[in-house]
């Protein structure tokens, strides 16, 4: 456990440190992208990845925050070598801004999200101060993707519930399909997800993607009375393990790849869905909500 006062003087300091002195650059509310999946290995942080880099092409200020609870891994995905990351900003020993990496594209990607779980122990003056923080980088961009850990975890419903778009991940294979609807039903079980969206990775063909897709649709409406929209699909191309391998996004590795130009097709469509979409709370200031009902 660390010392309380030790911790918020040094994020005080820390902070004061890094003042800058020129005024915020004025601009829209940053939207907000969860991506989800029920299992692991059906390439999510990869099209979290893709995705922002899309984003950013597009001439949008894109920041990626690794929410795998421990167990990110956008660094290795994009050949990044930081060291620093929330835990030490829980620590006091950084700031958030320090923390911040360059990634490819152009993206800023904030490592180890798992900090956000450790924020819990400290005081409450402490966690209003490094949500401040982030906060505050969420209001630098025009785009924040966060990459949620799999499965049903608390703190990944609550990522979930906060941003203002979720998509879920998965592939053809029928474990795939299955843990993507029991993660549909635990996360709109109650929750503010009005609208989830279905995304199916690794896919055969376009007919394959829309047959799964409009299986899970079905078994929604019937099952769960909940409607679920189309995020269409990326489909298998060889191009994206050569990526994984050589540690670079597909995306700058192969840009005309098939599943370089699907991500693109969808950053297109989430820019015109996101602009059209009803005005939420910041997402930070929505989990610092989460935070003090936890505590409450």
């Amino acid at each position: 456990m660390y010392d309380q006062a030790e911790i918020l003087r040094g994020l005080m300091e820390r902070r004061a440190e890094l003042a800058i002195a020129e005024p915020r650059p004025s601009r829209m509310q940053s939207r907000t992208v969860a991506i989800t999946s029920g299992k692991g290995g059906v390439g999510k942080s990869s099209v979290a990845l893709n995705l922002a880099i899309a984003l950013q092409k597009m001439g949008n200020a894109v920041c990626l925050l690794d929410a795998n609870l421990g167990l990110g891994n956008i660094d290795l995905l994009c050949g990044l070598n930081g060291y620093w990351n929330l835990s030490h900003v829980v620590s006091g020993a950084r700031t958030v801004p320090e923390i911040v990496l360059e990634g490819p594209g152009g993206i800023h990607v904030v490592p180890g999200a798992s900090g956000l779980l450790d924020a819990a122990d400290c005081s409450s003056v402490a966690q209003r101060e490094i949500l401040a923080q982030l906060e505050e980088l969420e209001s630098r961009h025009d785009f924040l993707i966060i990459d949620t850990g799999t499965g049903i975890h608390r703190t990944v419903r609550q990522f979930v519930a906060a941003a203002q778009m979720v998509l879920i991940v998965t592939t053809p294979e029928p474990t795939a399909i299955a843990d993507a609807y029991a993660t549909l039903k635990v996360l709109t079980a109650g929750s503010e997800v009005s609208q989830p969206q279905i995304l199916v990775n690794q896919s055969d063909s376009p007919a394959q993607a829309r047959e799964i897709i409009a299986r899970v649709q079905q078994t929604a409406r019937t099952f769960l009375h909940l409607a679920v929209t189309s995020a269409g699909h990326i489909p298998r191309d060889p191009a994206v393990a050569r990526a994984v391998a050589c540690r670079k996004p597909f995306l700058v590795e192969s840009p005309r790849s098939a599943a370089a130009l699907a991500i693109e097709q969808l950053a297109r469509r989430l820019m015109n869905l996101t602009q059209t979409s009803t005005e939420r709370s910041s997402f930070f200031s929505q989990f610092h909500r989460w935070i003090d009902r936890q505590a409450g």
